[in-house]
C-alpha cells in the first residue's frame, strides 16, 4: 500500500540544517515507516540524494536547507506530494512537470512567453492546487546535460533557476523546425532511456499519416473522407468524376491557409476557390487541364491532400465544422474535455478564427443549421462525442507516439453523418480564454491529473 499525501517545503538556512538531513512531521515518518537515523534516497524528477529524515512532533510540513532546495529548484512554501516506495528505500516528491515551449523573452519579466504567459500562469496556479511542480523551458535551454536545465518557475514573479530533468515532458513545440532539431529530439530519446521521463504530444501530425493511420482500422474509415496525396492528373481527374466538389489541402498546412476548393460547375466547366487571408477568390477554368496546369505550379512546393467535398451543415449558407478537445485523464483514458461549433465567417469557406469564424455551442449550431429533420440536437451531439473518442483512440493504437491531448477537427454532413478533418498534436493555447475569476480551465486541470497518472503520483 503506497499512501500518498501533499506536503508544505520549508527551507531553513544551511548553517541550522546539514544538506544531507530532511525533517518530516513524526506522523508521516511513522505512517510510512520510514526509517530514521539511517540513509534513503531522496528523489525529484532526475534529482536523487542520500538523507537522512528525522520526524519532529505536531508538524505536518517538510524541512530542508537552503543549499539542497537550490540542487532541487525547490523554492520555500512549495507544496508538493512524496510518497515512500520502501522496497527501493526512496522517498519520492514530485510530480516534476517540465512544459517545452517555443520561445522565452527573458528581457520581458511580466511575460518571459509572450501570447502564453497567461497559459502558463494558469498551469502554475492549477499544479500549486494538485500538489505538482511545474517549469517552462524552450529548446535553447537544452544543452549537453541529461540530469538538469535551465528552466523558468513562478514564485512571486518568474525567475530562472536550474532544474532537474522532469518526470513528464508537455512538448508545446508550436513549429515543426523546433521540434526537428537534433538537440530536441536526441534530449527527449536520451532523457526516456536514463531517466524514465514520459514525453507527451511527442509530435506533429500531418494529414496524410494520420488518414493513412486510422484508415487501417475498421471501425474508423466511416469518418474518413475519401482522400489521397495529390501525385497526377489522373488522381484529381478520378476525384473530380466521383465528386461535385472536391479540396485540396497542403499536407502540412495550418489555419486553414492554403486550401483551394474545386466545384464542378452545369455548364461543364470547372470552378476554383482560393482562401486568401483576403477572403476567397474565384476562377472558373473552362477544363480540368487548364485548372490542373495551375495547380502543378504550385505542386512544385506545396503537397497537396485531395479529399471529397461534403455536404456540410451551414448555419445562413455558411459552413460549420467542431473543434473537440480529447485529454487523457487520471486513469490514462481518453475524455472529451470540449467541443464547441464553428461557423466560417462571411466570404470564407474555411471556418478558422482567424479567418472571422464564430465559436458556439454543439446544440446551438445544429438548431440552427440545416440538419435534416429527424437528428436531434442530443444524437448530433452524440455522435460527435462518440467520433472523437473513438479518432483519438485510434491515433493511439495506429501511431507509434505518445498523446495526452488531441484537438480533432470534426464535420457533420446534413443527413447527420460525422466526417473527420483533421487532427491536431498541439491544440492552441492562447490568451483568447483569459483567467475569468482565476478559474482554472478544465482542459489546465485534466493535463496535471494525466502528468500525475504517468509518474505515479
Amino acid at each position: 500500500m503506497m499512501l500518498k499525501s501533499k506536503v508544505a517545503v520549508q527551507v531553513i538556512s544551511s548553517g541550522m540544517l546539514p544538506e544531507d538531513t530532511l525533517m518530516l512531521g513524526e506522523a508521516q515518518v511513522k505512517q510510512w515507516k520510514i526509517p530514521q537515523g539511517q540513509h534513503i534516497i531522496l528523489k525529484f524528477g532526475a534529482f536523487r540524494q542520500h538523507v537522512k529524515i528525522i520526524p519532529v512532533a505536531k508538524y505536518d510540513g517538510m524541512r530542508m536547507s537552503q543549499s539542497l532546495a537550490r540542487l532541487m529548484g525547490i523554492t520555500s512554501g512549495t507544496a508538493v506530494r512524496l510518497q515512500y516506495k520502501a522496497s527501493t528505500a526512496t522517498l519520492v516528491l514530485g510530480p516534476l512537470i517540465g512544459v517545452l515551449v517555443s520561445r522565452d523573452y527573458p528581457h520581458l519579466p511580466d511575460k518571459p512567453f509572450g501570447s502564453i504567459t497567461m497559459f502558463c500562469r494558469e498551469l502554475v496556479e492549477a499544479c500549486t492546487a494538485q500538489g505538482a511542480y511545474v517549469y517552462f523551458f524552450t529548446p535553447n535551454q537544452i544543452g549537453p546535460s541529461l540530469d538538469n536545465i535551465d528552466g523558468w518557475i513562478y514564485s512571486d514573479g518568474w525567475r530562472k533557476v536550474t532544474m532537474p530533468v522532469p518526470d513528464v515532458v508537455n512538448n508545446r513545440l508550436t513549429t515543426r523546425k523546433l521540434e526537428n532539431r537534433p538537440s530536441v529530439q536526441h534530449f527527449m530519446k536520451e532523457v526516456k532511456l536514463k531517466h524514465q521521463t514520459t514525453v507527451f504530444n511527442e509530435k506533429f501530425l500531418d494529414k496524410t499519416e494520420v488518414f493513412d493511420a486510422l484508415k487501417k482500422d475498421e471501425t474508423l474509415v466511416r469518418y474518413l473522407p475519401e482522400s489521397h496525396l495529390l501525385r497526377n492528373f489522373t488522381m484529381l481527374k478520378s476525384m473530380c468524376s466521383r465528386y461535385s466538389n472536391v479540396f485540396l489541402k497542403p499536407v502540412r498546412g495550418s489555419l486553414g491557409k492554403g486550401i483551394i476548393r474545386i466545384t464542378r460547375l452545369e455548364t461543364g466547366g470547372y470552378q476554383a476557390m482560393y482562401a486568401t487571408a483576403a477572403g476567397t477568390r474565384k476562377q472558373p477554368y473552362t477544363s480540368l487541364v487548364k485548372l490542373f496546369s495551375t495547380i502543378s505550379v504550385k505542386m512544385k512546393t506545396v503537397r497537396y491532400q485531395i479529399q471529397q467535398g461534403l455536404q456540410l451543415i451551414e448555419i445562413q449558407k455558411r459552413p460549420v465544422d467542431f473543434r473537440a478537445l480529447v485529454q487523457k485523464n487520471a486513469a490514462g483514458k481518453w475524455t472529451i474535455t470540449s467541443i464547441v461549433a464553428r461557423t466560417a465567417g462571411n466570404h470564407h469557406f474555411v471556418s478558422n478564427l482567424a479567418r472571422g469564424g464564430t465559436l458556439s455551442t454543439v446544440g446551438e449550431a445544429v438548431a440552427k443549421s440545416n440538419l435534416q429533420a429527424g437528428v436531434s440536437r442530443q444524437d448530433a451531439a452524440h455522435r460527435l462525442q462518440q467520433a472523437a473518442l473513438n479518432i483519438a483512440r485510434g491515433v493511439d493504437t495506429q501511431i507509434p507516439a505518445h498523446f495526452g491531448e488531441l484537438g480533432i477537427d470534426l464535420a457533420m454532413d446534413t443527413s447527420g453523418r460525422v466526417w473527420l478533418l483533421e487532427v491536431n498534436s498541439k491544440p492552441s493555447k492562447n490568451d483568447n480564454t483569459p483567467l475569468n475569476d482565476n478559474k482554472i480551465r478544465p482542459s489546465v486541470r485534466m493535463m496535471i491529473q494525466y502528468s500525475r497518472f504517468l509518474s505515479g503520483f
